[in-house]
């Protein structure tokens, strides 16, 4: 029998499910504040991660992270509390080789400043990880999650676990030979910390209750084309950040007095692929160019979506993102010409995380999705035994 409910909500373990029939022989379920109370949860865990995304962004532009050169994840909580903890946290620092080449010379009212940077994100990613998982076991325990979402949610749990460990990774890469994190370190802390958010996103997608559409294959093509285009696009941007390579070549649409670099400025490295990694001209360049190609592939998009008659969700869906990629185009090229100053470079990232959720919606309204009779539904009890 068809099922007249929401998808991948449902009782776990051995709940009864409480059905009435309906005249037309299906059934129905019930339970609204147990879908509206995960959905509110999920929505608030993704805001915190796109909020840590900005600290840890503001983090970067400050040369704050390696102002806490240890990894205490209990006791490194609370931050220092009096005056001879501040003295040993400042002292701590002070032996690292970012201190001695870059802030020789600081005070401890400056090196509090980077502290409390550096803390803020710390602070705010174990805020995430008791937000997400004590309301997990929550619902769990009382029988809202059905098999299918709970894999998927202790997948999300796991991939925020191992965040934790790569940040320190990362952290760790500038506490010795360096005066900054290796930027391959920092590109992959922050994709994995929007893997995690577009993960969310797609699961709150799922857990909305909508008719079945179909669209053409070219969209749902073109669709996971923009997810995989703009993933790039973040892993080079955080390169860029970690090369500090938004501060030359400022100027716009040249690079370097060209269009196109030569071939011998853009891989003079050996072996020629650490220049797509190492080489602050061809890693700008290469962000520039998917920029460009992203922007190209969003619009075409958007004209195939209305001119297929694809339907309003997915038109809508198409119109919004080529606006906001529009904007957040405009927004880099801002970003660059003026050096990349703290409030263009942020508001740059902040509509990145906007194009990464209107990408991520898109890819899965164009998905192909089974008939609902074929689907497997995972329902909410009306009650709860036991």
């Amino acid at each position: 029998m068809a099922l007249d409910t929401v998808d991948l909500i449902g009782a776990a373990g051995n709940a009864d499910h409480h059905q009435h029939e309906k005249p037309d022989g299906s059934q129905e379920f019930a339970g609204g504040p147990q879908i509206r109370a995960i959905r509110w949860w999920l929505v608030s865990i993704a805001a915190l991660i796109a909020l840590m995304v900005l600290v840890g962004g503001a983090t970067r532009l400050t040369e704050s992270g390696l102002s806490i050169v240890e990894w205490k994840p209990v006791s490194g909580a609370l931050p220092p509390l009096d005056q001879a903890q501040w003295t040993r946290a400042f002292e701590a620092y002070k032996t690292i080789p970012q201190y001695r080449e870059i802030n020789a010379g600081m005070n401890l009212a400056e090196f509090k400043t980077i502290f409390w940077w550096e803390f803020s994100h710390r602070l705010l990613g174990r805020v995430i990880g008791i937000a997400y998982f004590l309301p997990f076991l929550w619902f769990m325990w009382r029988g809202f999650l059905a098999a299918d979402l709970r894999r998927r949610l202790w997948l999300i749990f796991g991939l925020g676990a191992l965040q934790g460990a790569v940040g320190w990774w990362m952290v760790a890469s500038g506490l010795s030979q360096r005066v900054e994190v290796s930027q391959y370190r920092l590109a992959t802390h922050l994709v994995l910390a929007l893997l995690i958010f577009a993960a969310i996103v797609w699961t709150l997608r799922r857990l909305t209750d909508r008719p079945s559409s179909a669209v053409p294959a070219r969209l749902r093509i073109t669709g996971w084309t923009l997810v995989v285009l703009t993933y790039v696009q973040l892993y080079l941007g955080a390169l860029v950040a970690g090369l500090r390579a938004g501060k030359i070549y400022n100027t716009w649409p040249e690079i370097d007095g060209t269009l196109i670099p030569s071939t011998a400025r853009l891989f003079f490295e050996t072996p020629w692929w650490r220049n797509l990694f190492d080489n602050t001209l061809t890693v700008q360049f290469e962000h520039r160019m998917t920029a460009y190609l992203l922007f190209v592939v969003a619009v075409l998009h958007a004209i195939d979506a209305i001119r297929s008659r694809a339907g309003t969700p997915a038109v809508n869906g198409a119109l919004w993102l080529a606006a906001v990629v529009t904007l957040q185009a405009t927004l880099g090229v801002l970003t660059l010409l003026n050096q990349a100053p703290m409030d263009l470079a942020l508001a740059h990232q902040a509509v990145a995380i906007a194009v990464l959720t209107l990408v991520v919606l898109q890819a899965e309204r164009c998905s192909a999705r089974q008939p609902e009779s074929d689907r497997q539904k995972l329902v909410l009890p009306v009650t709860q035994t036991g």
